[in-house]
């Protein structure tokens, strides 16, 4: 059985067992595998976000919280190259950190001769990439756009103004090799684009959102579209 197969079948096992839970031996035994290796998948599944729970001692065991699952990870070592490479070729892209963390997740439950294939091929790839925004900022930024609450901003213009602005976060965008934030300007009243790397400081308010929609941002260019993720 390979890697990833057992990793699903164990997670399925897990589950089964309900609140009772099952011991690393007798896992190790189903699986014919040592308790060590067990340990090790174990490991794998808590770090992809599985909902693992042990219990120690005497009649202890492992479970799967009651609703929780892992599907199936299948990926050939060049979707996992990809993915490593678009995360790594932006890093000024929105939730790229968590980005990173999430394919780390998915590496970890390959099997072992697809990981070893990803890691060679992913030597072969380079990129040229620019120095990330402050992370503080970044995550001020991501932050208020997930939640949709307002954020202050102290932002420098092109003729080198700097003012302090409440912006209404509506969607993040990239054009021409920059990130912008686009959001509804309090200080404008009106809709405003901001480079992010001309954000200087950033901080999230507890003011909610007023509600404005993203059609109030315009016409989006022709070759423009959402990152749903859904390869359309």
């Amino acid at each position: 059985m390979k890697r990833v197969e057992r990793l699903h079948a164990l997670s399925e096992m897990l589950h089964r067992s309900g609140t009772r839970g099952v011991s690393a031996e007798r896992l190790a035994r189903e699986f014919e595998v040592s308790v060590r290796t067990i340990k090790r998948d174990l490991d794998a599944l808590e770090n992809s976000g599985a909902p693992l729970w042990s219990r120690p001692g005497p009649g202890g065991g492992y479970g799967l919280a009651i609703g929780g699952s892992l599907p199936p990870v299948s990926l050939s070592p060049a979707q996992a190259v990809a993915l490593m490479a678009a995360v790594s070729a932006a890093p000024d892209a929105p939730y790229a950190d968590l980005a990173a963390a999430g394919i780390q997740k998915i590496l970890d439950v390959l099997d072992p001769k697809t990981r070893a294939r990803a890691d060679e091929l992913a030597h072969r790839v380079w990129v040229n990439a620019l120095p990330a925004s402050s992370r503080a900022i970044k995550s001020a930024l991501e932050e208020a756009m997930a939640e949709q609450r307002v954020i202050r901003i102290h932002y420098t213009s092109r003729d080198e103004a700097t003012t302090t602005r409440d912006v209404e976060p509506v969607l993040f965008a990239s054009t021409n090799g920059q990130w912008y934030l686009v959001g509804w300007c309090r200080l404008r009243n009106a809709m405003r684009w901001f480079t992010v790397s001309r954000i200087e400081r950033a901080s999230v308010t507890k003011t909610a959102c007023g509600g404005h929609a993203i059609h109030e941002v315009g016409e989006p260019p022709a070759n423009a579209r959402p990152v749903h993720g859904r390869g359309e």
